[in-house]
C-alpha cells in the first residue's frame, strides 16, 4: 500500500473514531470514551509520522532535482513529443509546477532536470 493511501485510511479511522467519541460523551460511557481517546492519539500520531516521511522523501527528491547541473522550460513543442525528448536525453527528469514538487520547487512552466545540457 502506498503512504498517500495509507494516510488516508488512517485519516478515514481518525475520523470514525472521533465521531464514535462524540456518541460515547452523549451516553456518558466512561469506559468507551476513554478508549476511543486513547484510540485517537495513537492514530494521530501515526498520521504525524506517516506526513513527516512524506514531506521527508518530497525534500529529498527536490534536492536531487535542484543538485542536476542543467535545468530549463520544456516548450510546447517539446511536450508535444515528451517521449522522443526522453528517448534523446538520458536522465531527464520533467516536474509539472501543479504537482507536489513541482510547487515545493515554486515552478511556473513545466521544466525538464537534466545530468548535462540538452
Amino acid at each position: 500500500m502506498s503512504m498517500k493511501q495509507e494516510l488516508q485510511q488512517l485519516k478515514n479511522r481518525l475520523n470514525k473514531s472521533q465521531v464514535k467519541l462524540d456518541a460515547a460523551k452523549t451516553r456518558g460511557d466512561d469506559v468507551m470514551v476513554t478508549k476511543f481517546t486513547d484510540d485517537i492519539e495513537d492514530l494521530n500520531k501515526k498520521i504525524s509520522q506517516l506526513s513527516h516521511k512524506q514531506n521527508f522523501e518530497l525534500n529529498k527528491e527536490r534536492k536531487s532535482l535542484l543538485d542536476m547541473p542543467f535545468s530549463r522550460e520544456i516548450t510546447k513543442q517539446e511536450q508535444a513529443d515528451m517521449g522522443k525528448l526522453k528517448k534523446s536525453v538520458r536522465g531527464l527528469v520533467v516536474v509539472h509546477p501543479l504537482t507536489k514538487l513541482g510547487k515545493e520547487l515554486k515552478l511556473e512552466v513545466v521544466t525538464g532536470f537534466a545530468p548535462k545540457a540538452f
